[in-house]
């Protein structure tokens, strides 16, 4: 039987034919640390004492903050500074722009490469056809440490874009298109790659842009076949010859999705939701308050040469503000030499320098209570870029809602602006900080404690653990700030015991990175997380960082708030002690529950 991309590219890495599921050791080509995670990397370093495998294939980006405007960030990034100087490791500091469009422009990736970062979007890659994948702070560790890192070899789905789109579509609206097909988990736990009758002629950004919101799709990477001109421009970058991995004709996929984009329109995802999609035209009136084109999906050279089009000789609606961030520093000066910064200056826009901005909550484009958005970005989770309420839409779409002071099209810019009147609500009052609590003793095969069932599918990362807590490297002041973010249950923390186990649905811990949404419920004693299914990232970050989650289908059961339930993690059985019912779920692998006794992925090291 033939092979997908991803099986080539991991056999490449492993030295071994593989199958899907099968979990084998992978060579990591480049991998990187962000401003963001890149202080908890280097103290997992120094407090295992560990090594750097090879300095030339390890990089720091400077890109959550690149003004240094937050002191923890600030320090974080001088902490990195300090230990690259010590060990050679390149870093892409505060002027270089967004990590993962760096690792392509520089070269430092091509095609059949494999890649890893602490930025959930690292796999962007897949535009290029190399693996990328987005890691916690202990992953990275120890991938810089042994310059491999174990990986489940996933199952591979085929989407088909089907038919052509309409003349004022764009990449974006392709992206939107596939994640209101697949939905938010639809994609979770696969590998897909993507063909069609429009595929080849796609050029790099577009494929940046779809390939950036497979995360969102729930999926482990969306692969494109390379063309002609991303090898080309993989090889210029890198300055070496580029050897494409393509699928085999008889390849085996689970299965295939078929997406109609024949004659596709201007789509926009809904606040909270990126899988919540409509055609612009279908909404009814929106009044925005702001609007920003940037971050990783839509913030190359040609997102801004296209918004610039629309914005030339216009100026933005009264009271509505304009956030422009390109993606690197090059895109900057490049738009800055064709006279692109100049358009947006004219039209009104502030022109921040390059980086991750609104999404990372270290640079322009957050919003504020009641403020309504309009954005390039990947992700408009609830609290993701602010207070306020964020739509996702193309550069073509905000560009001209920017104008319209509207949600609208290129098509449809009405000749008078909007108008409205700003309302301010009243502040919500700041929660009790509830005490500290102790951990509970580690490692138990047999786990028992009182349940708290959170019935609600793709809980997210900024849900469980906002982003403006994130500079917290201390994770005794973690377990306060647990699901403050999620509705309903922002005072959990101070309900929670030593011991309670957390049952909730599909996609728990969806999005970001970050280790801090595992290291919360370290903090609070949590004993166990049992959901449906978790999101690729945050399932990686809780084995590796010892904490236990078990998958098995709990909230259709008689299961209640309260309830006692004991769990046999070597087999997967859970009994409801309140109620006498026996549930299967699924045991721990052999690799989950081998760092599970060691109390976590580098723990071994240390010895």
């Amino acid at each position: 039987m033939g092979k997908t991309i991803i099986e080539k590219i991991i056999e490449a890495h492993c030295g071994k034919p593989v199958i899907p599921d099968e979990i084998v050791d992978v060579r990591i080509d480049t991998r990187v640390a962000r401003d963001f995670g890149g202080a908890n990397v280097v103290n997992n370093i120094q407090t295992y004492n560990l090594g750097i495998d090879d300095p030339d294939r390890t990089f720091f980006t400077f890109d959550c903050n690149p003004g240094g405007s937050d002191q923890k960030y600030a320090m974080n990034q001088q902490i990195c500074r300090l230990f690259a100087r010590k060990h050679g490791i390149k870093i892409y500091d505060i002027n270089s722009g967004i990590g993962t469009h760096i690792a392509i422009d520089k070269g430092l990736v091509t095609p059949g490469d494999t890649f890893i970062s602490t930025d959930s979007h690292a796999n962007i890659m897949g535009a290029i056809g190399a693996f990328g994948q987005g890691m916690g702070d202990n992953d990275i560790a120890a991938a810089w440490a042994n310059g491999s890192i174990w990986f489940k070899v996933p199952p591979t789905v085929k989407i088909i874009l089907k038919g052509r789109p309409g003349p004022d579509a764009t990449a974006k609206d392709i992206a939107l298109k596939i994640i209101r097909q697949t939905s938010a988990n639809g994609l979770l736990g696969y590998a897909a790659e993507v063909y069609g009758d429009i595929v080849d002629e796609l050029n790099l950004p577009s494929r940046i842009t779809i390939s950036s919101m497979n995360t969102e799709m729930g999926g482990i990477i969306l692969l494109f076949p390379p063309n002609r001109e991303v090898v080309q421009h993989c090889s210029q970058a890198s300055g070496r010859d580029v050897h494409a991995f393509y699928a085999d004709e008889d390849a085996h996929y689970a299965h295939e999705i078929i997406v109609d984009i024949d004659n596709l329109q201007p789509l926009v995802a809904r606040p909270g939701h990126p899988e919540d999609v409509v055609e612009v035209t279908k909404l009814s009136p929106v009044k925005i308050d702001s609007a920003f084109i940037g971050s990783c999906t839509n913030g190359r050279f040609e997102d801004m040469k296209e918004a610039a089009q629309i914005l030339d000789g216009k100026t933005v609606a009264p009271g509505v503000v304009l956030k422009i961030v390109p993606a690197t520093d090059e895109i900057w000066k490049r738009c800055l030499d064709e006279g692109i910064i100049e358009k947006f200056k004219q039209a009104g826009a502030l022109v921040g320098n390059a980086g991750c901005a609104g999404c990372a909550n270290g640079q322009i484009g957050q919003n504020g209570p009641g403020e309504i958005t309009v954005s390039t970005g990947n992700r408009n989770f609830a609290g993701k870029q602010g207070k306020g309420e964020v739509y996702l839409a193309s550069p073509a779409t905000v560009a001209a809602s920017a104008i319209a002071g509207i949600l609208t099209t290129r098509s449809n810019i009405p000749a008078t602006p909007a108008e409205f009147t700003i309302s301010i609500p009243e502040p919500k009052k700041a929660s009790t900080s509830p005490k500290a609590k102790t951990e509970q003793a580690a490692n138990p095969a047999r786990i028992k404690g009182r349940v708290w069932v959170i019935n609600k599918d793709n809980i997210d990362t900024d849900m469980i653990y906002h982003n403006r807590y994130l500079a917290i490297t201390d994770i005794n002041q973690m377990g306060q700030y647990t699901f403050d973010n999620l509705q309903g249950w922002e005072d959990f923390a101070s309900k929670a015991k030593l011991g309670d186990i957390i049952v909730t649905a599909k996609n728990f811990g969806a999005g970001s990175s970050r280790q801090q949404a595992v290291d919360c419920f370290k903090s609070l004693g949590i004993s166990l997380i049992i959901a449906q299914s978790y999101g690729a990232i945050y399932e990686r970050n809780a084995i590796n960082t010892g904490m236990p989650i078990l998958v098995a289908d709990l909230v259709d059961t008689k299961i209640q708030n309260g309830h006692e339930i004991g769990v046999d993690v070597l087999t997967g059985e859970i009994t409801n002690h309140s109620t006498g019912e026996k549930i299967k779920g699924v045991p721990f692998s052999a690799v989950q529950h081998d760092i599970y006794q060691r109390g976590g992925l580098l723990s071994k090291q240390a010895e």
